[in-house]
């Protein structure tokens, strides 16, 4: 009997030790959206991001961008929960950015031109920031968490110190707020990922040809990305327009997806739509070559920053190299230049097509 005991006991003990050191591989994430939805390239990405098996995600950070804030966190809470990922905690961020409001910006556009893309202040898809706007996939049942945005983020990393990778793919408000609560929290973070800034993208596209310096994510609140690019980050990896001009969502692709008989493939096959001529996977590349970084095959060291001049390049992005930087604290940036397209697609296929990870 003594033996069966110690065999018992030995068993636990190794699958303990299993379970713990494959937890410790896990890459441990924090994604910061503008969660728009359903579907859409904001919930894309963190489906990506949630689909993952080496993939951590301890909790989704939301901020107005796209669409505003309050239904950003009703669209990520129902994604949760149609597949089944409602342990992971959404939490509410900043409403505006820090500075720009929506009259400055209107008066801005009667001065220097319309801008294509306001996210929530789109006149034909503008309502009230406290409603939901459409919700066809249904409104959620779950709850966010009642913390904020920027504390959240500085209680997560100061947990797990040098541990988190920080994904970025909206405006930057609640990293802001994060790092101008604490000084500490950028440095305390292994990696800033994001998806902004424009440089020269080769590019038809209206919105860029004539302005290609201008990126909504920096654009939205210009003084946030300038608080951000300052701080004493680790590592920063910038996704820009330039590379993300080179991807489309195509009605394969759904088509692909959708074939597969899984709930992440469900609700992609159910609300992804081709909208307009372009239909970028923006964020989607930023969450896929983090997961996979060997999908870049060209990139670049760059220093970053954005006009804070209020004429007509208000929040349009700043370049420089290393020999022509300012004597200022700007951060060094891998910059995507390049990627193996087949393979990102296949990666996007397989992963939103699989089975959902639990936690």
């Amino acid at each position: 009997m003594e033996f069966y005991r110690i065999r018992y006991l030995m068993t636990v003990l190794l699958l303990t030790t299993s379970l713990t050191s494959w937890s410790q591989a896990k890459r441990k994430i924090i994604i910061d959206q503008d969660a728009a939805g359903p579907a859409g390239t904001d919930q894309q990405s963190i489906l990506l991001l949630i689909q993952s098996p080496q993939t951590e995600v301890l909790g989704i950070t939301v901020v107005t961008g796209d669409q505003w804030l309050h239904e950003e966190v009703a669209h990520t809470l129902r994604m949760l929960e149609l597949i089944g990922r409602t342990d992971i905690p959404v939490v509410p961020g900043a409403e505006y950015p820090l500075v720009r409001r929506q009259p400055d910006t209107e008066q801005w556009e009667r001065q220097f031109g319309q801008i294509p893309w306001l996210g929530a202040w789109t006149p034909r898809f503008y309502h009230s920031h406290d409603q939901l706007g459409d919700m066809p996939e249904g409104k959620p049942t779950t709850k966010p968490s009642d913390e904020d945005a920027a504390h959240f983020l500085i209680r997560t990393v100061h947990k797990f110190p040098n541990q988190i990778t920080i994904y970025e793919g909206g405006p930057f408000t609640n990293l802001a707020l994060a790092i101008s609560i604490d000084p500490e929290f950028a440095g305390l973070v292994k990696k800033l990922v994001f998806m902004g800034g424009s440089l020269n993208p080769r590019t038809d596209d209206p919105e860029f040809a004539y302005n290609p310096t201008h990126e909504f994510n920096l654009w939205f609140d210009p003084e946030a990305a300038h608080i951000v690019f300052m701080a004493p980050w680790k590592k920063i990896v910038c996704t820009p327009v330039d590379i993300s001009v080179k991807t489309r969502l195509t009605a394969d692709l759904i088509d692909r997806i959708k074939s597969a008989d899984t709930p992440a493939a469900h609700y992609i096959g159910k609300y992804a739509r081709l909208r307009g001529s372009y239909n970028y996977l923006w964020d989607e590349l930023a969450a896929a070559t983090w997961l996979d970084p060997s999908l870049i095959t060209k990139h670049e060291t760059l220093y970053m920053d954005v006009d804070l001049e209020r004429g007509a390049a208000y929040g349009n992005t700043l370049t420089w190299t290393e020999h022509d930087k300012p004597k200022i604290d700007v951060q060094p940036v891998e910059v995507q230049d390049d990627l193996d397209l087949d393979r990102f697609y296949k990666l996007f296929v397989s992963l939103l097509s699989a089975q959902t990870p639990r936690n």
